[in-house]
């Protein structure tokens, strides 16, 4: 998938260690050829090829996933959208970028993005983009997914206790083996020698997102390689989202979906959701958590 994955698990000996490990990374392999739409052979791809021309079979697994995320798009108000995968890459995060792009380039930048446009039929197990030249990824769920049915394997065949890393997105489970929970320490991007917070994680997953490595400063404006499927701009004025949820695939897609949104309008959002709780740091370093999370400075 592009990103590393780091694997903890509690066991008696090294030997059972390693073919936990060994029978998680089977796992996650496994997802990446379901949905990476690298793969010429994937189901994913298919999709793709076939945008305005035909509806493809896939499996269930992949149906339920795409469904799931057009319901998150829903409930983020299209922030969060799969068919981002259609946006032209007009934005360049390398330094090579001078000037905005013109209203015009940006307009037609987002014109085949927008899960409306992703049927599903569930009788027949298909998915069809309406418009030709549309696509989907998982470039914003993918890593927390496959953490997340890694995580659900080696509970299933007995792993008591461990860390899914998938490139920041943590999934959790069981205790340390001192009986102590897993905590995560959150740092603040603009002083990165210093956490902040450090919060248990039990037996749920957080996800951390930032754009304090890929940014371009234009007229004295920031802008993060985090763009709104909406409406083709970069998002502005957060440098980090942390999310905690039931589900690393959801807090993967909440995470990117508050940098779009923005503080007020996230922060809002996930209040409205049991189980989910956030902290975001604006590009003054301010601190701003949802309703139930307290850090004591």
């Amino acid at each position: 998938m592009g990103s590393r994955f780091d694997i903890t698990v509690v066991a008696e000996d090294s030997v059972q260690a390693k073919q936990y490990i060994n029978t998680a990374i089977k796992e996650i392999q496994r997802i990446e050829s379901l949905i990476s739409s690298w793969s010429k052979d994937s189901q994913t791809s298919l999709i793709n090829n076939n945008a305005g021309i035909t509806p493809i079979k896939v499996d269930k697994e992949l149906f339920d996933l795409i469904s799931r995320a057009i319901q998150i798009s829903k409930l983020t108000d299209g922030a969060f959208d799969i068919s981002y995968a259609s946006m032209d890459k007009i934005w360049k995060f390398d330094d090579s970028m001078v000037e905005i792009p013109s209203n015009k380039e940006i307009e037609a930048s987002v014109a085949k993005v927008g899960y409306s446009n992703i049927i599903l039929d569930k009788d027949q197990s298909t998915v069809f983009l309406k418009l030709k030249g549309m696509k989907i990824g998982f470039g914003a769920i993918g890593k927390g997914y496959a953490a997340d049915k890694a995580k659900k394997l080696l509970i299933a065949i007995g792993v008591d206790a461990g860390i899914i890393n998938a490139s920041g997105d943590m999934n959790t489970w069981g205790k340390q083996p001192d009986g102590s929970d897993w905590k995560v320490a959150i740092t603040n991007p603009l002083n990165k020698n210093n956490a902040f917070a450090l919060l248990p994680v039990i037996n749920k997953a957080v996800v951390t997102s930032g754009n304090y490595e890929k940014y371009v400063v234009l007229g004295n404006k920031r802008y993060s390689h985090i763009i709104d499927p909406r409406t083709g701009y970069p998002s502005t004025g957060i440098v980090s989202v942390s999310v905690f949820a039931p589900k690393a695939e959801l807090a993967d897609a909440l995470a990117t979906s508050v940098f779009v949104m923005g503080i007020e309008t996230g922060l809002n959002r996930i209040n409205q959701l049991a189980g989910v709780e956030c902290i975001i740091v604006d590009e003054q370093g301010k601190i701003h958590t949802s309703n139930h999370i307290k850090i004591d400075n």
